[in-house]
Parts: C-alpha cells; structure tokens; sequence
C-alpha cells in the first residue's frame, strides 16, 4: 500500500522559542526530518532551539518548488532566516544544501558539513551509478538501491524506535522521486569549480565531518590540503565506519554542533 506523501519542508522544532541560539538541521539523503532525532537529544544540545526539515522528495516528501541544490539552498536561507538561526548543520546531500547556502549568500554563519562529497570522486560509486543509469533506462535501479537501505540499517546499531522510525522513513523514498534530486545533486557537485577552495574563502566557521573508515564519502587528498590549510575550516574524523552519522554518531555530531554554536559566543 502507499504510504500518503508527507510535506516537503515540514519542520521538526525542539528546544524554547526564546532560545539564546537555533540551529537549522538539513537531513541527507532519503532521509527525513527526525533522522536528527538522536542528536536533538544530546546533552551538548540542551537549550538550543533545534529546527529539522525534509528536503523535496526524500523519505515520501512531495517535490515542490525548484528541486537543484541551488533552489532548494534558497528556500532553506528562507527557513534559516525565519527560524533566527546562528548554524545550520547539513549531512550528505543536506551538507551539499548547506555548503550552496553559504556559497551563494543565504546564510554567512557557521556551517556543519557531515559527510559532505565536494566532487563527484567524494561520493559512493554504487550511488552514482544507480542514478546515472536510472537515467537512461528509468528509476529502477535507484529503486533497487533504494530498497536494500532499510535492509542496511537492520544491521545497524542504532537504538529503539530510532531505528524503527528510520527504516519507515527509507521506506517512503519513491525512486522517481529521488532520480530527480539524486540526478540534480549530482550534476552540482560534478561542476567545473572547486568547493574546498570556494568553502576556504567563505570566511564563515566551517567543521567538515567524515568517518575514518569513510563509511559517509571522503575527501580528495586535494581538498584534504585546502581545507586544512584555511583558517575557517576544522576537519573532524568521526572513528570507525559510519555511514549514518547523525544516527549512528550522534554524540560527536552534537559535540561538533556544540563548537560551531561556541564560536558565536
């Protein structure tokens, strides 16, 4: 049976509306608001007002508006703004989100990238081959890969009913759907320019979050050295393999957010 469609940009708030600080949390892909639930929870956390979204078309939400990063870089500046938002946090294709913010102007505060690829070389190839080929041949592939993610986070650890509400959410993803963010993802980060070096003289506070065992993507040995060489950019390994890093390392996603959030103090 399908699942009703959910509402793009549907907001999940936790923490007092006259929070001293708010943080704008971008989900990746397939994901939905509540994938940031675990690390709402955090103690790190605790008297910041918290605000999550689902992107356009991940985990059921409808496709609304303009689906490439760039608009919907746009339309989260909007929330950021709304929401008085001092950081805004983004993992894998939310981080992408977060980063075209920064870049083009919708938000000049601090950043946290979690998992972000800054080139197509960065991200998974089993991933960027699903979609590719779905666009020849139509969505099935995506469908395919889509299928087995739930499958995936069974063998995770990650606690009850997280897990539960996070397998439910992959479930709603519809590979049309998806092709259609997934295809504009990754024509932006296959563009002709370099977004370590763009990131590096943004100026604004910027942490970049990957696993040691780059569970979640990686970094060119390339945009390793730029990143490294700026003075606004921290790189944080999270250790082991992780693929979900707000789900499976929420602490140190908190602990990270808690720094950004200290820079403005």
């Amino acid at each position: 049976m399908q699942r009703a469609s959910r509402e793009a940009w549907e907001l999940l708030t936790v923490g007092p509306p006259d929070a001293d600080r708010s943080v704008l949390l971008l989900p990746g892909g397939a994901n939905a608001a509540r994938s940031f639930d675990l690390v709402i929870a955090e103690p790190a956390l605790s008297g910041v007002r918290l605000v999550a979204t689902t992107l356009p078309g991940m985990a059921g939400a409808a496709l609304t508006g303009d689906l490439s990063v760039p608009g919907m870089a746009r339309k989260a500046g909007e929330l950021a703004r709304e929401h008085r938002c001092d950081v805004v946090v983004g993992f894998s294709h939310g981080a992408t989100v977060a980063l075209e913010m920064l870049l083009a102007g919708h938000f000049r505060g601090p950043v946290v990238l979690l998992g972000i690829a800054l080139t197509t070389e960065d991200d998974a190839a089993f991933f960027r081959a699903a979609v590719r080929l779905s666009q020849k041949v139509g969505p099935w592939p995506l469908g395919a890969l889509l299928r087995l993610m739930p499958l995936m986070v069974r063998s995770l650890k990650i606690p009850e009913p997280h897990k539960r509400e996070l397998i439910e959410d992959l479930g709603r993803n519809r590979a049309g759907d998806a092709l259609r963010v997934s295809a504009e993802y990754l024509d932006y980060i296959a563009a002709d320019r370099d977004y370590a070096a763009e990131l590096a003289g943004a100026g604004s506070p910027a942490w970049v979050v990957h696993a040691e065992k780059n569970g979640d993507g990686g970094l060119t040995d390339a945009e390793r050295a730029t990143l490294e060489a700026a003075g606004n950019a921290t790189l944080v390994t999270v250790p082991g393999s992780v693929f979900l890093l707000p789900d499976e390392a929420p602490d140190q996603t908190a602990a990270v957010i808690a720094a950004a959030l200290s820079t403005l103090d």
